[in-house]
């Protein structure tokens, strides 16, 4: 049916933008494009298809008693699997995964298969994670052809660029995360790697830490680096030089995050099997080589009653979700026959939380709070409690998982279990739009923040409970929530209560020791890993970063991610900024006046090259005495659309300037149009071909050193649907859409 009629025929608690969500990204469609079913129908055919598992073992469940009981948890928005769940189960494709691991080793056959296996795992709708810990270094021996090896890097490069080429299964784009143990030789390249925002747009990148590493740096001292072609040391680095570029790159654009590899290791259930090197996208996720992960989140928000957590409901939610899961691994049609043996062989399963600071606000605690993380690890606790007894309960039922024999549960008169893991703290950006909560157990990005801006218009969205606190408290108004938005923050803002305000905080207000508290808090029981952004206000120093990464280490965190406002490009859309940033960077034209001007015989300029996904663009600009006069434009491929609107795109812009209109206008117009490739093209990382006039308008207009080489990306505007990007849970996510660089 079309989306329209999808639209007005749900009768389910789903906000407007989860509907705009679900129908570009979840229903099923037809070759038109229309849509094909409901968000009734998804959720029925989810819930269907995952109850018929239990007809595959003698104690099962009734499927369609089940069925009711899983659509009914769907449909209530208690708990959400994660995205290809709902996707795919039920559909052709079957594939059901959101994450896995392969191996790469030091030969060209392993390297161009793992290749391979990342194109079938991507076109299926899968994020894959990599170690390049395992290929020599640059300039290495190569004994068969006495040549020298190009290095990890350089395969990296390969990676990025067939993931770029593979358009995911439709509805979603690919993701990397590719991890260097810090004792590799090339780890300093692999550092900074990321320098250049243009290169390896397809990988977040984390250095693996070891224990080793991490004592150097606190003692002041030197490490060794090993070969892994031959397990040789040949040489030792400055530990805390090493450390202080990892921070400085981090405070620079976000990347490299960081993981304490031994750390995962010594929670590895199944270390006879294998060794834990890499994880998924986002990094909660630890995985041995070919395991994919199946995860679901409970959204917290629904388990508050009489003003406390209602913890029978949430026993019943984890108890069934945990079902589901290992449901979701008896029907999954995996991709590579070597990811359906490990799966099946540890059974890992994920069930994670959203809706934390919703559940937190409706309590009327604090999320910077000491009482918030008590209560952060008690939840956990409880969760992880509750879905092992249940994975105890199903090992009765169906078996316990075939590598527990060996496993760190096999121990003399212990119960067994159906899954090697049961918990882990995912990502939740597109499913909590679904579920109107907040994402993971993030704090609020925003309590109101601008979704769109005009010249003349802007289109403020309020978080729902502060609205309806701020009515019922009769504080509301259209100015307030504006002058929100603009503000960024209401800490200091007197015209609310002040226990409003203390309950309200967003991600900038809390500390970034607050955040680690946090994230300790859930990880202390959670069996995986926790994904969480650390957000840094843009004046944050490297002694800030630096102090984060060793508290990380210190708090028993597996792994951090940290993210600086506006140190990743320029952010077109972002909380508390009431003036664009193009502004900020592009000078006043201050002779510009009201009226037409008319054109001089002679002007002069100069022409940029930009590519674009229609071939090379080539941008005249001209100027007379008073600024920015008229800009040309040549499409590399004469005729067509593209040249035709780039021409028409030249000539308003050209009136728009000899009437007197700023440059940097023209760029606010412009910039982050995008068409149909969300990473762009060139070094510009060019969207569209109004962007690529934007950007071409702006390197004439900032002298040479001064402009920034990219522009749009992660952490400003969606490349999507224009809306504001925001940094959690290890990724960026767009709340407007659902897009999300990390699936």
């Amino acid at each position: 049916m079309p989306a329209t009629k999808a639209r007005e025929a749900c009768a389910l608690p789903l906000s407007k933008n989860a509907l705009t969500v679900l129908e570009r990204r979840y229903l099923r469609r037809d070759a038109n494009g229309e849509c094909l079913e409901t968000p009734e129908d998804m959720f029925r055919r989810v819930a269907r298809t995952i109850a018929q598992a239990e007809t595959a073992f003698k104690k099962g469940l009734d499927p369609a008693q089940l069925e009711e009981d899983f659509y009914r948890i769907m449909t209530s928005l208690e708990f959400l699997p994660n995205s290809p769940t709902l996707m795919n189960a039920g559909r052709e494709l079957g594939q059901l995964s959101a994450c896995f691991v392969l191996p790469i080793e030091d030969s060209m056959e392993s390297i161009f298969g793992a290749i391979r296996d990342t194109a079938l795992i991507h076109k299926s709708g899968g994020g894959t994670g990599f170690s390049f810990s395992n290929i020599r270094p640059a300039n290495d021996l190569v004994q068969s052809t006495t040549g020298v090896s190009s290095g990890p890097l350089s395969f990296m490069r390969v990676f990025d660029v067939a993931t770029e080429t593979i358009k995911q299964g439709g509805t979603r784009r690919g993701a990397n995360m590719g991890i260097m143990r810090v004792d590799h030789p090339d780890i300093m390249d692999f550092i900074m790697c990321k320098k250049d925002q243009t290169v390896l747009t397809n990988f977040n990148i984390s250095v693996g830490m070891t224990e080793a590493f991490m004592e150097a740096v606190e003692k002041g001292l030197e490490y060794d680096i090993i070969n892994p072609r031959d397990g040789k040391v040949v040489k030792k680095l400055s530990a805390p030089k090493v450390f202080e570029h990892i921070v400085e790159m981090a405070w620079t654009n976000g990347e490299p995050g960081i993981i304490f590899l031994d750390r995962m290791n010594r929670d590895n259930p199944t270390p006879h099997i294998g060794e834990i090197e890499s994880t998924n996208p986002c990094g909660e996720q630890p995985l041995l080589p070919y395991e994919s992960c199946n995860l679901g989140s409970i959204n917290l928000a629904t388990m508050v009653a009489d003003g406390d957590v209602n913890w029978e409901k949430l026993e019943q939610c984890v108890r069934l979700s945990s079902r589901f899961l290992d449901n979701v691994i008896q029907v999954n049609k995996y991709p590579l026959p070597a990811i359906e043996e490990m799966t099946q062989a540890n059974r890992k399963v994920g069930l994670g939380v959203m809706g934390w600071a919703d559940m937190l606000i409706m309590l009327g605690v604090a999320y910077n709070s000491a009482e918030a993380a008590e209560l952060g690890g008690r939840v956990m606790k409880f969760i992880t409690e509750k879905s092992r007894e249940m994975s105890f309960e199903l090992a009765e039922e169906r078996g316990e998982f075939p590598n527990f024999q060996g496993s760190i549960f096999d121990k003399k008169g212990a119960r067994k279990l159906r899954n090697a893991t049961s918990t882990t703290i995912a990502p939740t950006g597109t499913i909590s739009i679904l579920a109107s909560s907040s994402s993971g157990i993030e704090p609020l990005f925003a309590v109101s923040y601008v979704r769109q801006v005009l010249d003349n218009d802007i289109l403020v969205e309020v978080h729902p409970l502060f609205e309806q606190v701020a009515r019922e408290r009769g504080f509301y108004s259209a100015e307030l929530m504006k002058k929100i938005a603009e503000h960024g923050t209401i800490v200091d803002l007197l015209e609310i209560p002040e226990d409003v305000r203390q309950i309200f905080v967003t991600a900038h207000d809390i500390t970034p020791e607050d955040h680690i508290r946090m994230q300790s808090a859930f990880q202390r029981y959670t069996d995986n890993a926790v994904s969480k952004t650390v957000n840094f206000c843009n004046d944050a120093t490297r002694e800030d970063v630096d102090k984060v990464y060793r508290l990380a280490y210190r708090e028993g965190c597996k792994g951090v991610t940290i993210y600086r406002d506006g140190s990743r490009d320029i952010q077109v859309l972002s909380v508390g900024k009431k003036e664009e940033q193009p502004s900020a960077v592009i000078p006043m034209e201050s002779k510009k006046q009201g009226r037409k001007r008319d054109r001089p015989r002679t002007l002069t300029g100069a022409t940029y090259q930009m590519e674009t996904g229609c071939g090379p663009l080539y941008v005249t600009i001209n100027e007379d005495t008073s600024g920015l006069f008229e800009v040309f434009t040549t499409m590399g491929k004469a005729g067509g659309c593209a040249a035709s609107q780039c021409e028409a795109i030249g000539r308003l812009v050209s009136l728009a300037w000899r009437s007197g209109v700023q440059a940097r206008q023209a760029i606010k117009q412009l910039i982050g149009i995008t068409c149909h490739k969300p990473a762009g093209f060139g070094a510009n990382r060019v969207t569209s071909c109004a962007d690529a006039v934007a950007k071409a308008i702006q390197l004439h207009m900032v002298p040479d050193g001064e402009a920034p080489t990219q522009f749009v990306g992660s952490g400003g505007a969606c490349p999507e649907c224009g809306g504001p990007v925001e940094h959690e849970g290890g990724c960026c996510v767009c709340h407007s859409c659902g897009y999300s660089e990390c699936a």
